[in-house]
């Protein structure tokens, strides 16, 4: 048990995100959270956390806001001392071909994805630095990796985190400070549920393990980077996907 550390995820009020946040409340640390949708049940969502014995600090703020990140991440130093790991979990897409994709479904996943992983980063990395030790992990994917027709918006971003998170690992790795990225393939999640047999079937056919991952199998390759069990690990991009992209 990790108790008195603390991790903050971002976008971790549902999916992989809060599967992460679950996973290090599991085990010991306390959870900083921020989240954007007005719907999110807060009070339920931080008794969930709460129920693991650790403290929760739950608020509305948008990655791509500097002043509300800023202050979200002051309340966790005031309130918990540290933030010992940052998950930059935070993402959206905006699907389609690029000789249809608008200038606006462009712009808003990079400033969202890729910008918003900078923004957070940098608030929560000045902390760090005082405390000469820290553990970043970034949401990258395999389309970051490969490419996917009708992502290029989404494969910049995330392309674009795999080159910020090995530019910062050379940066902060004499602040003991390691930054590493995680590539998620298909996983089990609300968005891949609706899919039809046969669209699963297909998608199965593509993995060499085939079948799709879980998000507790991605909270838990997150934990072990965020933990001292990989205390020499930097700068390195893990493709959890089984074995879709080798």
């Amino acid at each position: 048990m990790e108790e008195n550390k603390t991790v903050f995820v971002t976008g971790g009020s549902r999916g992989i995100g809060k599967e992460v946040a679950l996973k290090f409340a599991e085990n010991g640390y306390n959870v900083v959270i921020n989240y954007v949708s007005s719907n999110t049940d807060v009070e339920a969502l931080k008794s969930e956390f709460e129920g693991k014995g650790v403290k929760a600090l739950i608020m509305q703020a948008d990655v791509t806001d500097k002043t509300a990140i800023e202050e979200l991440v002051k309340k966790a130093i005031e309130g918990f001392g540290a933030i010992d790991v940052l998950v930059n979990n935070a993402g959206i897409t905006r699907d389609n071909l690029l000789m249809r994709m608008s200038e606006e479904e462009f712009d808003k996943v990079i400033e969202i994805n890729l910008k918003g992983t900078y923004i957070v980063t940098k608030a929560v990395t000045k902390y760090m630095m005082k405390k000469r030790k820290g553990s970043i992990i970034n949401l990258s994917s395999v389309v970051g990796v490969a490419g996917n027709a009708g992502q290029c918006n989404y494969a910049a971003s995330k392309a674009g985190i795999i080159g910020f998170t090995k530019s910062i690992a050379k940066e902060l790795a004499s602040r003991n400070i390691r930054s590493n990225a995680v590539a998620p393939g298909f996983i089990e999640t609300d968005m891949t549920a609706v899919l039809s047999d046969e669209i699963k079937e297909n998608i199965h056919n593509q993995i060499p393990l085939k079948r799709m991952g879980t998000a507790k199998e991605v909270a838990n390759l997150i934990y072990f980077l965020g933990s001292d069990e990989s205390a020499y690990i930097t700068g390195q991009v893990i493709n959890i996907d089984g074995g879709m992209v080798m």
